[in-house]
């Protein structure tokens, strides 16, 4: 599992069932952050988190985002994977899978899964404009899109595992939608 050219996960592969799932875009300067309703239904942006310069498991951005974890009761936390078009990965991805594996530690036994998260930063960046918000300035809000977007692709994912029932037969057991 710690194998660095792991690709992004699949949801429905040990569902951990109904709660609240929190949605992470990292980025080098800022961190966007999304949530679920409890019923994995539709994201919505929550804050930025500044990045750290600290590394260690107590950073400040750690520490928040194990905070909003910890607020939200969330029962998964989806950490987008930024790959290449050809799904190759580059230092966006690295930067993305070192931050994974330290949450992953702060929040255990909370599962940190990675997502494949192509284009949802120029993707948000893109509606927003098209909605009319100005780049200049909205970077922030920006990051908080493409964490939704993220967490949003995750959802309907899941939805749709959890509604063809599930081949991994989690739908099956009882304690899984409790």
């Amino acid at each position: 599992m710690g194998h660095a050219e792991q690709g992004p996960d699949r949801p429905g592969v040990d569902d951990p069932g109904r709660g609240r799932r929190i949605g992470i875009d990292v980025g080098s300067v800022r961190i966007g952050v999304a949530s679920s309703d409890p019923d994995g239904i539709l994201a919505t942006p929550v804050e930025t988190v500044p990045r750290s310069k600290e590394r260690g498991p107590d950073a400040p951005d750690i520490r928040r985002i194990a905070d909003i974890v910890e607020e939200y009761e969330a029962v998964e936390v989806i950490v987008g994977l930024p790959q290449t078009l050809r799904g190759e990965r580059g230092k966006a991805a690295s930067i993305a899978t070192v931050f994974a594996k330290r949450l992953r530690r702060k929040v255990d036994p909370i599962p940190v899964r990675m997502a494949d998260e192509r284009l949802t930063t120029v993707t948000a960046a893109r509606a927003l404009r098209e909605s009319g918000v100005s780049a200049r300035g909205q970077r922030p809000v920006i990051d908080q899109a493409a964490a939704v977007a993220i967490l949003q692709g995750w959802l309907d994912e899941r939805s749709r595992s959890v509604n063809a029932g599930d081949s991994g037969g989690d739908a099956q057991r009882p304690e899984a939608g409790q």
